[in-house]
C-alpha cells in the first residue's frame, strides 16, 4: 500500500522514481549519457577487456547509452572509436552487454555515423568524408593518430541523391549488429553535428533534392533512418538523440524551436520510445543557458519520454523532473569520474572530480580507476 503520509511525500526524491521507457523498466532516473572515451581495441576498433570493465562499473545507472559507435567504416571521423560492423565488433560488444547485465544494468547502442568530421586518414581507401552538402564546418577538428593531436576538417562531398539509401542500409546494418551483440535498444545519434544533424539543420543543408530546402526535406533522412532501425528494433526499444542550440561542430540552425518541433512530432509518430536532448552543451551552444522554447516546442511535440542531457546537477535533475521539464537525466562527465553515480546522488555524498586531460584516448588512468564510494570514505 502506498503511503499518502505528508513526510514520506516530502522525502520522495524525484531522481529515484521508478519509471518505464518503451519496453525498459528502469529503478531510477539518473542514466548515463553517451561518452566518447577513445579506447577501442586496434586494430579492428574493437572493444576490449578494458572497455568491458568500464561499461560493468557503472552498471548501477538507470540506463547506460553507450559511447558513440560507427555504423560502418565510412561513419569513422576519429582514432580509437569502436564499430559496429564486423563480427570482431560484434563479439566484443558481447562481453560488454553480457557484463553490464551480469551488474544488473541496461545498456543501450549509440548508432553514429560521423559524416563531414572526419579525414581522408580515417576513411576506407583515404575517400573524401561525405556531407548533405559540400560545406567545411567552420572550426570543427578531429584527429587521427595519439601523434596528430587535433587537426581541422577538410571540406567534405556532397553524398549524391543515390548513394542516401546506402546511408539508410547502414544504419539498419548497425542496429542489426546491435541486436547481435545482446543489447536492450539502441540510440540513434542525431546531434552535436554528426551527419543526421548535419541533414536537419539549415547551415549544413543547402541541397536542392528531396533531402534539403525545406524543413520536412532537412528531416526526411534521419526519419527513413527510423523507420529502418524500429524495423529492426520496434520502437519500444529505440530512441534518438538531438542538440538543437548546440553549435560544436560548426552547428547552427536559422530556426530551431520550427525545426525541432516539427522533428518531435515526426518522430511521436513514430512511436519510438525517448528523444534524449542536448540542452546545453559544454562542446558549445547558441542559446544562454537552457533553450526552454526549443523544449517546449519538443515536449510538445513528443509526447513520449524527455530524457534531458547538458551539465545538470543533481538538484537541477531533481527539481526539473518534478516541473515536468524531463522524465530522467543523463549525466556524462559526473558518470565518467564517478562510476557509482547513482548511489552517491541518492546519498548526497560528495563527487570525486573529473581528469578532463584523460577523457580521450589512454589507458585505464581516468578510465577505470576512479574510486567508489567504499573505497573513498
Amino acid at each position: 500500500m502506498s503511503s499518502s503520509h505528508p513526510e514520506a511525500n516530502r522525502m520522495a526524491d524525484p531522481l529515484f522514481e521508478p519509471i518505464q521507457v518503451g519496453d525498459l523498466s528502469l529503478p531510477h532516473r539518473v542514466a548515463m549519457a553517451p561518452l566518447t572515451r577513445s579506447r577501442a581495441g586496434q586494430p579492428g576498433d574493437v572493444p576490449t577487456d578494458m572497455n568491458v570493465e568500464y561499461y560493468r562499473q557503472r552498471a548501477g545507472a538507470a540506463f547506460i547509452i553507450s559511447e558513440a559507435t560507427q555504423v560502418s567504416p565510412q561513419g569513422k571521423g576519429y582514432a580509437f572509436t569502436p564499430g559496429i560492423h564486423s563480427q570482431a565488433q560484434i563479439d566484443g560488444w558481447r562481453k560488454v552487454t553480457a557484463a553490464v547485465h551480469e551488474a544488473g544494468g541496461k545498456i543501450v547502442l549509440q548508432l553514429w555515423h560521423v559524416g563531414r568530421i572526419s579525414r581522408p586518414e580515417l576513411q576506407p581507401d583515404g575517400a573524401t568524408p561525405v556531407a548533405p552538402s559540400a560545406i567545411k564546418p567552420e572550426g570543427a577538428q578531429t584527429y587521427i593518430s595519439n601523434e596528430s593531436g587535433m587537426v581541422d576538417v577538410l571540406e567534405p562531398r556532397a553524398l549524391a541523391t543515390d548513394e542516401i539509401p546506402g546511408i539508410v542500409e547502414q544504419f539498419r546494418r548497425g542496429a542489426e549488429n546491435a541486436l547481435k551483440a545482446g543489447f536492450d535498444g539502441v540510440e540513434i545519434h542525431a546531434a552535436n553535428g554528426y551527419l543526421l544533424d548535419q541533414f536537419i539543420r539549415s547551415n549544413s543543408n543547402t541541397r536542392t533534392d528531396a533531402y534539403g530546402g525545406s524543413v520536412e526535406n532537412r528531416l526526411r533522412l534521419p526519419l527513413e533512418v527510423v523507420k529502418a532501425v524500429t524495423d529492426v528494433w520496434g520502437t519500444e526499444r529505440t530512441g534518438i538523440r538531438v542538440s538543437p542550440t548546440g553549435s560544436f561542430n560548426g552547428m547552427h540552425d536559422d530556426d530551431p524551436v520550427t525545426t525541432f518541433g516539427l522533428f518531435a512530432e515526426r518522430l511521436n509518430e513514430t512511436g519510438i520510445a525517448f528523444i534524449e536532448v542536448v540542452e546545453d552543451s559544454f562542446q558549445g551552444n547558441h542559446a544562454s543557458g537552457r533553450p526552454e522554447p526549443v523544449i517546449d516546442a519538443i515536449r510538445a511535440g513528443f509526447t513520449r519520454t524527455y530524457i534531458g542531457n547538458g551539465a545538470y546537477t543533481a538538484d537541477e535533475a531533481r527539481e526539473r523532473i518534478a516541473a515536468g521539464r524531463c522524465d530522467l537525466a543523463t549525466f556524462g562527465r559526473p558518470m565518467i569520474a564517478n562510476p557509482d553515480l547513482p548511489e552517491r546522488f541518492k546519498r548526497h555524498a560528495a563527487l570525486n572530480e573529473w581528469d578532463s586531460s584523460s577523457f580521450y584516448g589512454g589507458d585505464e588512468h581516468g578510465y577505470i580507476d576512479y574510486p567508489f564510494l567504499a573505497e573513498s570514505d
